[in-house]
């Protein structure tokens, strides 16, 4: 009241502030106080803030914007006149480095007397003298250590009009500065000053992290208040069990993958063109888990976790891209069988695979890194960030490869129903109907069926779904070792054919080494 006068007289947002830089100086005096006397001391002292700035704002018409920054706080205040059409849409205020983002509807709709007003501020010492645990509200997910919470961030406030509540109809967006780098154990929670009974405490209740980085986290918010950013340790730790199946799963995977790859190079009597297809797709299978499986946590460099991630986010969609071109040899081939003519599957020329292959999905992470830079890389992993929908640039591709997949398998049981029996004897036989049903079930467990189960790791069957997720991801390498290689007749003989070779070779070498030892050694004896 002293500081707004009698309602009538102009006011400088200066003089206004000043008056709080007593009360704010002296907050860390509150340490020793009772937790009900200093959450309601913090609730006055925040809602006195707030008022006396939006007051100051709508009695200064002349000033569309104020700011002011003091040793205590800093403010900038915006006036809006008129509809939004005239305005930009959102409204971007900054105070130290932290920002704001409120529409403009969200303004006019808080107008008093044709004129809105929106201010925010940001405190420079208030998070350090408030202790987080002393005043957090019981819903927080520190699971019961809020001893190890801590305040990250400035508090900071924002309001519209006269000061009272609003329903939001468009959420509002804050970014607030770090007071410290995240360490890996730990998680940012948005919190906001939740006023109960005149008192008041951190709460979760209409706040969400939607961006983490080392320096900042951006919160969205569904009201307006006063927010900091609460750090607690981690409550979503991936279990010791699913970390082993996960190693142990991926190392195995690997190994088949090297064998596989050994098998496709070396083995000669099945150089084509569905060879040519299966080992492009088990390179970049294995450099994908090879990756994944020693960098996919290590977030200490921005830059290299944003390097890492974009190339996961590369190899694994050129993984489903040279599963679509299998998928589509597959159909071509069987489309054929009918007069035994593989011409048109074997029109899959290597200047047309490998610049589709490898160019498609290159050409998606340059757009998708275009769009947004920051996308790539979080707080947690190197993977793409969920923030504006980002991680559908990897989920939207794979959807559609995932799709098409399952047409191209319909429509290959469906010939192979429809026109196997019409075949030349010696191609309609038992073993190979079996054996062309067998490769295309086969091949659409290999082209997306696995990685369906990675859509499903949300709600309450999120960790079942993680544990088949992993445990069948695993088992790709394996599958395709045993598809493509040893269920294949001319790979087991080139098996053999190696295996007596290496037999001959071993006995040959032993039967040397026996006959350099039973040679005679004579001496010439002097007598």
């Amino acid at each position: 009241m002293s500081t707004c006068g009698d309602g009538s007289a102009t006011l400088s947002l200066e003089n206004t502030t000043r008056s709080f830089n007593s009360l704010l100086n002296s907050v860390s005096l509150w340490k020793d106080r009772d937790k009900q006397e200093v959450g309601s001391a913090v609730t006055v002292l925040l809602q006195s803030v707030e008022l006396a700035a939006l007051a100051t704002a709508l009695r200064s018409p002349e000033r569309t914007t104020q700011n002011v920054t003091t040793e205590s706080l800093a403010i900038q205040t915006r006036l809006v006149t008129g509809n939004c059409s005239r305005d930009s849409e959102v409204f971007t205020l900054s105070a130290h480095k932290d920002t704001m983002e409120v529409h403009c509807d969200t303004v006019t709709r808080a107008a008093t007397q044709g004129l809105g007003a929106a201010a925010f501020i940001s405190y420079s010492t208030l998070d350090s003298n408030i202790s987080a645990r002393h005043l957090s509200e019981g819903n927080l997910p520190a699971d019961g250590k809020l001893e190890k919470c801590h305040l990250n961030s400035r508090v900071v406030s924002g309001a519209v009009g006269d000061g009272r509540p609003i329903n939001l109809s468009r959420s509002a967006n804050f970014t607030l500065c770090h007071r410290q780098a995240i360490k890996q154990e730990e998680e940012a929670l948005c919190v906001y000053w939740k006023v109960v009974a005149e008192s008041g405490s951190w709460s979760l209740d209409g706040c969400t992290a939607v961006h983490t980085n080392s320096t900042h986290t951006t919160c969205r918010c569904d009201h307006l208040s006063s927010f900091a950013i609460l750090m607690a340790p981690t409550t979503v730790t991936e279990s010791e069990p699913l970390t082993i199946v996960t190693y142990v799963g991926l190392a195995l995977s690997l190994l088949c993958l090297f064998l596989a790859i050994l098998t496709f190079l070396v083995c000669r009597s099945i150089h084509n063109v569905s060879t040519s297809l299966h080992l492009q797709l088990c390179l970049c299978l294995f450099l994908a888990d090879l990756l994944f499986l020693i960098a996919l946590t290590r977030t200490g460099s921005r830059v290299a976790c944003a390097v890492i991630a974009g190339f996961l986010h590369y190899l694994f969609l050129a993984c489903f891209t040279w599963m679509f071109l299998e998928g589509l040899h597959l159909f071509l081939t069987v489309r054929n069988l009918q007069v035994v003519n593989y011409t048109s599957a074997s029109r899959f020329k290597k200047r047309f695979t490998y610049p589709f292959g490898y160019g498609v999905p290159a050409l998606v992470v340059a757009i998708s890194a275009a769009v947004n830079p920051g996308g790539y890389g979080t707080s947690k992993y190197c993977w793409l960030s969920q923030d504006r929908g980002f991680h559908w640039s990897f989920l939207g591709p794979v959807c559609a490869i995932i799709l098409i997949n399952i047409t191209f398998f319909a429509l290959t049981l469906r010939i192979l129903r429809n026109r196997l029996s019409s075949l030349n004897a010696d191609v309609s036989t038992l073993r190979d109907h079996r054996l062309l049903t067998f490769k295309a079930i086969a091949q659409l467990f290999i082209l997306g069926c696995t990685w369906s189960l990675g859509l499903l790791q949300v709600g309450p069957a999120g960790t079942v779904m993680a544990y088949l997720f992993t445990i069948v991801s695993s088992l790709q390498g394996p599958f395709i070792f045993l598809v493509h290689c040893l269920l294949n007749r001319q790979v087991r003989e080139e098996y053999r054919r190696w295996i007596k070779g290496f037999r001959t070779s071993s006995t040959k070498s032993q039967t040397s080494d026996l006959s350099m030892s039973a040679v005679p050694t004579t001496s010439t004896k002097t007598e």
